[in-house]
C-alpha cells in the first residue's frame, strides 16, 4: 500500500484497539498533559484561581481542574475563550489542532482528518447508523454499550467528538455525501424504541439536504455487492479517492489504486442494488410508523 502526503504518520496501519494505538495522544498522557500545564501556568500568571477563570469561559472549576491535568480534552469552543482571557497570545490557539486530533480513538484520527476536509464522501453501513448521522442519544447508548466498559467522562466525550464530526453539514462550499444503509442498520433498537425513532428522524432531515443521498439496501434483495463490512470513499480537495474501512477496534486507510478500484466497484454496484433516495425515505418514514 502507498501513502502520499495526504496522510501522515502512520496512516494506513492498524492501530490497535480504540482508545489505544497511541497513548502518547490520549487523556492523561502526551499532547494533553502538555496542553494542561501550558494552561495552569496561564492561569496562574494571570491570577486566577480556577473558580474565577471557570466562570469567565462558562466552566466549571472541576472541569478545568480536568483540563490541566489531562484527564479530560477541552472543545474548540473553551480554547478560544480561554486564549484571550488568559493573555495568552495565541499559545493555547497554536495546539488546538492537535488537542482536536486527541479527541478521537487513535485508529480513526487519520481519517477524521481527511473527513473533515473531503469535498465527497460515500459511506456503506452495515451495522450501525454512521457517526455522521448518529444523534446523540444513539451515540451515547453505542458507546455505554462498549466492552471493556467506558467510564462515563469517555462516553461523554466520545459523544462529542461524534457530534463535532457533523461541523461538515455546514462547511461552505459543501461536500457532497452519500450514505448507503443496511436495512437491518434502521431496524436494530439501539438505546432503545424512542431513540432509534429519533435517530430515524434525524436521517430523514439530513437525507433531504441537496448534497445528501441516502440510500436503504433492504433485506429482500437477492443480490448484495458488499458483505464483506462497511467502508468509506473519501475524496480529497487534491483530486484523490482514499478508501477507509475498520472492523473491531482496527482500521486501515487505502491509498493503493487496485483497492481502492474495487470498493469502488462495490459501492457503484451496491448503490444501483439499493433503493433510490426517494425510495429509500420513503422507506424510512414507513419503518417509523411502525415503531
Amino acid at each position: 500500500m502507498t501513502q502520499d502526503d495526504e496522510l501522515g504518520s502512520g496512516a494506513g496501519r492498524a492501530a490497535g484497539p480504540e482508545h489505544g494505538g497511541r497513548p502518547e495522544d490520549e487523556p492523561g498522557s502526551g499532547v494533553m498533559v502538555a496542553f494542561g500545564r501550558q494552561l495552569k501556568l496561564l492561569r496562574i500568571r494571570a491570577g486566577m484561581d480556577r473558580t474565577e477563570f471557570g466562570n469567565r469561559v462558562g466552566y466549571a472549576a472541576q472541569s478545568v481542574a480536568s483540563f490541566e491535568q489531562g484527564r479530560r480534552i477541552p472543545q474548540p469552543g473553551f480554547i478560544d475563550q480561554a486564549d484571550p482571557v488568559l493573555d495568552a497570545g495565541g499559545l493555547l490557539l497554536a495546539m488546538k489542532e492537535e488537542v482536536a486530533r486527541a479527541q478521537y480513538p487513535a485508529f480513526f484520527r487519520d481519517a477524521a482528518r481527511l473527513e473533515a476536509k473531503a469535498v465527497a464522501l460515500c459511506v456503506y453501513a452495515l451495522y450501525a447508523v454512521p457517526g455522521l448521522l448518529q444523534t446523540a442519544d444513539y451515540a451515547r447508548a453505542g458507546f455505554r454499550m462498549e466492552r471493556p466498559l467506558l467510564d462515563d467522562e469517555a462516553v461523554e466525550q466520545g459523544v462529542s467528538a461524534r457530534l463535532a464530526r457533523q461541523e461538515v453539514y455546514d462547511r461552505r462550499p459543501a461536500p457532497l455525501l452519500s450514505f448507503i444503509l443496511d436495512e437491518g442498520v434502521l431496524r436494530r433498537p439501539i438505546g432503545g424504541k424512542a431513540v432509534l425513532r429519533a435517530q430515524l428522524e434525524q436521517i430523514i432531515r439530513i437525507g433531504e439536504k441537496r448534497n445528501v443521498e441516502i440510500q436503504v439496501m433492504p433485506f429482500d434483495r437477492e443480490d448484495h455487492a458488499a458483505l464483506g463490512g462497511p467502508f468509506t470513499l473519501i475524496d480529497t480537495v487534491k483530486g484523490q479517492r482514499i478508501a477507509y474501512a475498520e472492523v473491531q477496534g482496527e482500521s486501515r486507510l487505502y491509498t493503493a489504486r487496485t483497492m481502492v478500484r474495487d470498493l469502488e466497484a462495490r459501492y457503484g454496484i451496491i448503490r444501483s442494488q439499493a433503493l433510490t433516495p426517494r425510495e429509500s425515505l420513503e422507506f424510512i418514514r414507513k419503518l417509523l410508523g411502525e415503531l
